[in-house]
């Protein structure tokens, strides 16, 4: 019988090793600081142009509630392809591609509540260190994106 396996992006916030599934990673960025925007939650960072459209790019870090640090070299944005299209996310630094077998992928925890909970997909270990795997599709919910959408269009009419 034949593994499932499921191929993960890892990435260090804070101390923290987080993953996202590797469909859903289109690209990783060198950090560059992205445009700001007026009128956004302190969470969305600003917008970058990344392949000819305007994304908004989040800084996961303030997203689930970590403290804040200065921008390492080894900072990046990882693009990300979610059900509402692409966003930026803000990154410490990109640790590895890795495959692990599907069924050892494990749900969040019920002490996971609120906030955090929203973004979890599930936690796998691995090499001995427990990898906290995101929903993409939920990092910007329908009320932040409509947010950003009357942001967009009130810096689109002052242009």
């Amino acid at each position: 019988m034949k593994t499932e396996l499921t191929r993960l992006v890892t990435f260090r916030l804070g101390d923290g090793t987080f993953a996202a599934d590797i469909f859903s990673v289109e690209r990783v960025l060198r950090y560059t600081a992205p445009a700001a925007v007026p009128d956004l939650p302190p969470w969305i960072e600003g917008v970058i142009e990344y392949q000819h459209r305007v994304i908004p790019v989040v800084d996961l870090r303030r997203r689930v509630e970590l403290p804040e640090v200065e921008r390492q070299h080894e900072t990046r944005i990882i693009v990300l392809s979610t059900d509402a299209g692409l966003i930026g996310a803000v990154v410490d630094a990109v640790l590895e591609v890795a495959a692990v077998p599907s069924n050892s992928i494990s749900p969040p925890p019920p002490l996971f509540r609120g906030l955090a909970a929203e973004f979890l997909r599930g936690i796998v270990k691995l090499d001995e260190t427990l990898v906290v795997i995101l929903d993409v599709n939920r990092v910007l919910t329908g009320a932040d994106r409509i947010v950003l959408e009357q942001a967009m269009a009130g810096v689109a009419a002052r242009a």
